[in-house]
């Protein structure tokens, strides 16, 4: 949040008030939303980019794979990753994405941070169908870094139709506690 410097007005400026109400929003849509597309790059510099589910937990994004999928292998020797994240919220028009970069740790099924989260039931959404049982089967923790991007969020519906090419841009860096 910003502030401004002098001590007669220690309350946020109205920018950063909006700013405040759109990483809500957009943290707020993370954690609400289950499918994203997950970009990663092998050894050789060959890009694959694949849609997954996900659960947002405590400023990770988390997924369930196979160690021997190509973005779990990729991963594995090289955890620079991109993450987009589309959502419909205009029957008309392109859909809203938020997208970042992070880095991918692979996890084994029962590594302590996984069992605590299927514990606590924050990973049902991605655990269930059989999941668990996949003698195989692994977790990929992603956290973002760096700046998280959007179109759409906080845009005014009729700026975005009018001239989609010039409204609806956001861009923020995660703070500590959005981590």
């Amino acid at each position: 949040m910003t502030t401004t410097s002098t001590a007669t007005q220690p309350h946020p400026t109205p920018l950063s008030l909006v700013e405040t109400k759109l990483r809500r929003s957009i943290l707020r849509v993370l954690a609400k939303r289950s499918f994203c597309v997950l970009a990663s790059t092998s050894d050789a510099g060959r890009s694959h980019a694949a849609g997954v589910i996900y659960q947002w937990v405590d400023g990770t994004l988390w997924i369930h794979s196979t160690r021997a999928s190509r973005k779990v292998r990729n991963i594995a020797s090289n955890p620079h990753v991109g993450v987009s994240i589309p959502y419909r919220r205009l029957p008309s028009g392109p859909p809203f994405t938020i997208h970042f970069q992070g880095a991918g740790e692979v996890l084994a099924m029962d590594d302590p941070r996984v069992v605590a989260l299927l514990g606590d039931g924050k990973l049902d959404a991605i655990s269930a169908h059989g999941a668990l049982e996949m003698s195989d089967g692994c977790f990929v923790a992603i956290r973002p870094s760096g700046t998280i991007h959007s179109y759409g969020p906080a845009a005014r519906t009729i700026d975005l139709v009018r001239d989609p090419l010039n409204h609806g841009f956001h861009s923020f860096r995660l703070g500590a506690e959005e981590r």
